[in-house]
């Protein structure tokens, strides 16, 4: 099952490139460009989420469930927090991290587009990957991966019919910030 959830959120970005591919190479550069920040909190909470993981099945298998809770909830405030530093200030001077990798100004522009729009939602990304990994600590991988499902149908589809109704770029990025929202917050 946790696997399943690891494919998820790449199926998701392939999904996001390909809604984002039909506004030409530079949009395909600059959202590209910007998710590879999302990828790179993956491994931050997986130092955080990966003790979790043996901190909860210990306290789970002891019969300590509170303090189990207690550890995951920490934990995933700690990721919830360092991903919502990062993805803020990646809204705020979204060019800085761009501009590490090429300085054409169309790619700029999307990819400013949308470390602006989802920036912002990074944190609830680092709670819903934290508490992914204290799941698999308590077993219980329901709930992270039914948070991931929705995230691609949110993500995927809603993409999709805002791109057909709309045409617009940004309605696609708001697409991508819903479903990491829900990923958070069912999770």
């Amino acid at each position: 099952v946790a696997a399943v959830v690891t494919v998820g959120t790449n199926v998701t970005i392939a999904v996001a490139t390909g809604l984002v591919g039909q506004f030409g190479p530079a949009a395909i550069a600059g959202y590209g460009t910007g998710s590879r920040l999302e990828y790179l909190l993956v491994p931050l909470v997986f130092g955080l989420g990966g003790p979790l993981v043996a901190i909860v099945g210990t306290n789970i298998g002891a019969g300590q469930r509170e303090r189990a809770l207690r550890a995951a909830w920490i934990g995933a405030a700690m990721a919830a927090v360092l991903c919502e530093l990062i993805g803020l200030w990646a809204a705020a001077f979204p060019r800085t991290w761009l501009s590490l990798f090429d300085t054409d100004p169309a790619m700029l522009d999307v990819g400013a587009g949308y470390l602006q729009t989802v920036g912002p939602f990074y944190g609830l990304f680092g709670l819903g990957m934290a508490l992914y990994f204290a799941s698999q600590g308590a077993g219980r991988l329901v709930w992270p991966l039914l948070g991931n499902v929705t995230r691609l149908l949110i993500a995927a589809g809603v993409g999709w019919l805002v791109l057909r109704w709309s045409g617009g770029l940004n309605q696609v990025f708001l697409a991508q910030s819903a479903g990491l929202a829900v990923f958070g917050l069912i999770n």
